[in-house]
């Protein structure tokens, strides 16, 4: 079954800032960058429930991306998936936490 494949506007809008920052500190990053989201994203799609529990959050589980600090916060339903935050590891912690739960 293939299922819905949406992104929250926090997400473009930090994928998009994210490729600008890789971008300026060496061309042709931030395009890697922005491959090896979509190439996450593309196995999320397919399996969806390989992403990692995220602790007193089980419908949300999250990856990670290879070669970036950065992770994926999704949900995801029998028809969806959504995209909640493109998220630095280190930068603003678990700050998306309470945009879900408001």
């Amino acid at each position: 079954m293939t299922r819905r494949l949406r992104n929250l506007e926090l997400a473009s809008a930090e994928l998009e800032a994210a490729v600008r920052w890789y971008e300026e500190r060496r061309a042709g990053l931030g395009a890697e960058f922005f491959d090896a989201v979509a190439q996450t994203v593309a196995t999320l799609a397919e399996q969806p429930k390989a992403g990692t529990a995220i602790e007193g959050m089980s419908s949300t589980p999250r990856v990670l991306v290879r070669r970036f600090p950065y992770q994926i916060v999704y949900h995801f339903t029998s028809t969806d998936i959504t995209i909640a935050a493109i998220a630095h590891l280190k930068r603003k912690p678990n700050y998306w936490k309470r945009l879900l739960t408001s």
